[in-house]
């Protein structure tokens, strides 16, 4: 009956949204913690640390990568050959594992890739989980401690929030990064791969439409604070004809490294200073404004909007969360966010109250990815 069961879940799953999976795994994983006895509970969340630090061990041995282009199962013994780690312990570790659902074990000292091994052995991942192993977890255990000396309240001031106490620091988190290149380094790998995804603004924002008639020689597409130009790349693969030029706008470490995309004007450009370029079609913001502070985010936009004429269309592209019934990956995130810069996600109250303080209007919002929450604002002036 339970085989029966989970056999219709999955084949609702196989067809589902991404909202409607995002449900689906909710709705399980509550059904399975509803089960737990108190210890059984105790246990869960005091061993999660456990979890990512054996992953991470996994990574260091190559074991994902090993299980996942095997032609099938592998025994205790060729895996600890392979890897070079001693049998006992190889045994130990994939016990463990298959025990957290990372791996299968096939029959007695044999273990086969399953989804997970093959998620874990994705190239996010291991950049992905040593940001947060070695970036983001300090943070969470000096979490406690900030609240309660703070007397229970959001931090507002980016220079005095979680990451100063965990890191003895009195640094902004990314001038931290400078001083810190391993962190740095996990952290913009794991940034540009997850934004190589099929999901973006551009699926559901009309763009032709909006550029028709522009002139060639004005800016299209100012991309303020790109990194080394992920999204220009994609704007001119989605949309080559359209006419302008298109602007990568970011720090000088970050141009230094930017993409060689054809036709893409490099800029050095902090953006707490003025915004140098004028009258653009589309000023476009990723990820941005989620990284600081509201009255942070209110002087951006006010430095944007100066720039900005009639025809000006400023784009964010954040998550905007649900009020009710928000997924553990947003709320993760979102604590995260508290805890690195003081800011946090918003809901679209929220973000609507920001830029109306700012002088702007908030005309209409394409969600391009349900399931987590993923939108472009479309932003004028009014």
């Amino acid at each position: 009956m339970v085989d029966a069961a989970l056999d219709q879940i999955k084949a609702l799953a196989a067809t589902a949204d991404e909202s409607t999976r995002h449900s689906i795994m909710a709705s399980l994983h509550k059904l399975a913690y509803s089960l737990e006895l108190p210890d059984e509970t105790v246990h869960r969340y005091g061993c999660l640390p456990l979890q990512t630090t054996i992953i991470e061990v996994g990574f260091n041995l190559g074991l994902f990568k090993l299980l996942v282009k095997s032609a099938g199962p592998l025994t205790v013994d060729e895996v600890a050959q392979k890897t070079g780690a001693e049998v006992l312990l190889a045994g130990r570790l994939l016990r463990y594992l298959a025990s957290i659902g990372a791996v299968d074990e096939d029959s007695k000292r044999r273990y086969a890739a399953n989804a997970l091994t093959e998620n874990l052995a994705d190239k996010v991942a291991e950049p992905g989980i040593r940001h947060y192993l070695y970036t983001c977890v300090p943070q969470y255990l000096a979490i406690p401690e900030h609240l309660k000396k703070n007397g229970y309240k959001s931090p507002t001031d980016e220079l005095h929030t979680v990451f100063q106490d965990a890191y003895k620091t009195d640094k902004h988190a990314y001038a931290w990064f400078g001083d810190n290149p391993a962190n740095l380094a996990y952290f913009n790998d794991f940034m540009a791969l997850r934004r190589e995804s099929d999901l973006s603004w551009l699926s559901v924002y009309p763009v032709e439409a909006a550029t028709e008639g522009w002139p060639a020689e004005a800016p299209v597409y100012v991309n303020i604070g790109g990194s080394i130009g992920h999204q220009c790349a994609q704007f001119k693969a989605v949309h080559p004809n359209v006419p302008g030029r298109v602007i990568l706008q970011d720090l000088p470490h970050s141009i230094a490294q930017a993409l060689p995309t054809p036709k893409v004007e490099n800029m050095v450009h902090n953006f707490w200073n003025p915004q140098p370029v004028h009258g653009a079609k589309f000023y476009f913001m990723r990820g941005v404004l989620h990284n600081h502070p509201d009255l942070k985010v209110q002087t951006l936009l006010e430095l944007t909007k100066a720039a900005m004429t009639a025809d000006s269309v400023l784009l964010i592209d954040e998550m905007i969360l649900p009020e009710t019934g928000v997924n553990v990956d947003t709320t993760s995130m979102d604590l995260t966010m508290l805890a690195a810069f003081a800011s946090g996600e918003r809901t679209e109250a929220q973000w609507r109250r920001l830029i109306e303080a700012a002088g702007l209007k908030l005309i209409k919002t394409y969600v391009y990815n349900g399931g987590s929450y993923e939108s472009v604002m479309d932003v004028r002036l009014p």
